[in-house]
């Protein structure tokens, strides 16, 4: 099954310039989203993580299901401000500014193995913070994969951990 093909694109939006990736066609059809979690399954499993960590909040799509068919606990990472109690957390530059993801603090252990999930990689800013972060608690980032990659960006270049995307484009 060729998973490109459930990819709208929408040129210009959110802004001029911008060539935005739409996965709603492949969420709505079971075969194509059952087929992604399916690859993503076979790449994780190489990498034998411990939790399967989603970014908010495309990244529980996707994360979330596959920790599901993996029987893998599923980790949320969220925006600043978005959970109680003790966190971690780290903030990152943007294009525009910066944003600050975070878990909960009791989330990760020592030698926890890591796999982060998320639907797109671009600079691979959001990745490289939570690479951070994990490092930082003690856990092993053992890969990261996502639905796209946009390889102009070069985004896996600045990453640690292994990357796998199922689907490319240019931009």
């Amino acid at each position: 099954m060729e998973l490109k093909q459930f990819i709208r694109i929408e040129e210009n939006f959110p802004r001029e310039g911008v060539s935005f990736k739409d996965v709603s066609p492949l969420l709505e059809n079971p075969e194509a989203f059952a087929e992604t979690i399916a690859r993503m399954k076979a790449i994780a499993e190489e990498w034998k993580p411990d939790i399967i960590v989603g970014p908010e909040s495309r990244g529980f799509l996707f994360g979330a299901p596959l920790a599901l068919a993996m029987n893998k606990g599923f980790l949320m990472a969220r925006k600043a401000g978005k959970l109680p109690g003790k966190r971690l957390s780290v903030t990152y530059d943007l294009e525009y500014g910066t944003a600050t993801i975070e878990i909960p603090a009791f989330a990760v252990s020592k030698g926890t193995r890591v796999l982060i999930v998320d639907d797109l990689l671009a600079t691979g800013g959001t990745v490289q913070a939570l690479e951070k972060l994990f490092r930082e608690a003690g856990a092993e980032v053992v890969g990261t994969i996502t639905l796209i990659e946009l390889t102009s960006f070069r985004g896996r270049d600045h990453l640690s951990a292994p990357f796998k995307a199922l689907i490319e484009f240019p931009r």
